[in-house]
């Protein structure tokens, strides 16, 4: 995405000014259909079916978003910010297994939630994107939350904090296979890499496995094949 198309730089400095009844209206409709369409269909969904959701012009949604990175971040805001504060709070927990615990298992959620976020989440923005800040945000918290899990000797030693990207990716084929069929499913993938990831014994997990038959609609589904019938 060019920079000339989303200078968010110019955009944050110059001043706010109101929008008129309709167009505020307009610009609602299209940030909930966003929402829907980027969390059915990923971050790459069509912004055609976006103004059509939202029964506007595509045109109406470029006056609004210039481009879709623009469109991106003002849908994902919120959700960024919910997992910041959530690194915040696990750095501020005493047990730092705790806090690396809830630090990844909101990420997950929120993933699991919304496939759109799923992708943001892997991502990271251009340095001039308005977002760009509280990514940088969430991995500098990250690194400490990882640093002070091993320094109280909870988490191996030869973890690093670039390994928590495979949680971030492996997460996301993951919701992908079992959206409809075992929606809770990550959990238990995120805590077998926990256990994975302790410097003592494993755990209990706190989520059975597959049925055989989750398990084929599931790779059915990776292979476009599943049909949704029991």
């Amino acid at each position: 995405m060019s920079p000339e198309r989303a200078p968010a730089a110019t955009a944050a400095s110059a001043p706010v000014r109101p929008l008129r009844r309709d167009a505020q209206r307009n610009r609602d409709a299209l940030l909930a259909a966003a929402r829907a369409v980027f969390a059915e269909q990923g971050m790459q969904a069509s912004l055609e079916q976006v103004a059509k959701r939202a029964g506007v012009a595509i045109g109406t949604l470029y006056n609004h978003f210039p481009a879709r990175l623009d469109l991106v971040q003002e849908v994902f805001a919120g959700k960024l910010a919910t997992w910041v504060a959530a690194a915040e709070q696990a750095l501020s927990m005493d047990d730092a297994w705790e806090g690396l615990c809830l630090f990844l298992e909101t990420m997950c959620e929120l993933q699991a939630r919304d496939r759109g976020f799923n992708d943001f989440a892997s991502i990271r923005l251009p340095e001039n994107a308005c977002l760009a800040g509280q990514q940088t945000r969430i991995h500098d918290l990250g690194v400490r939350i990882v640093e002070r899990a091993r320094e109280q000797g909870r988490l191996r030693p030869d973890l690093v904090p670039e390994d928590l990207a495979f949680v971030i990716w492996s997460h996301s084929r993951i919701i992908e296979a079992t959206d409809g069929i075992a929606p809770h499913a990550w959990r238990r993938h995120l805590y077998l890499m926990l256990d994975g990831f302790r410097a003592e014994r494993a755990h209990p997990l706190p989520e059975p496995p597959l049925t055989p038959t989750q398990l084929y609609r599931a790779m059915l589904r990776l292979g476009g094949a599943d049909n949704g019938t029991d």
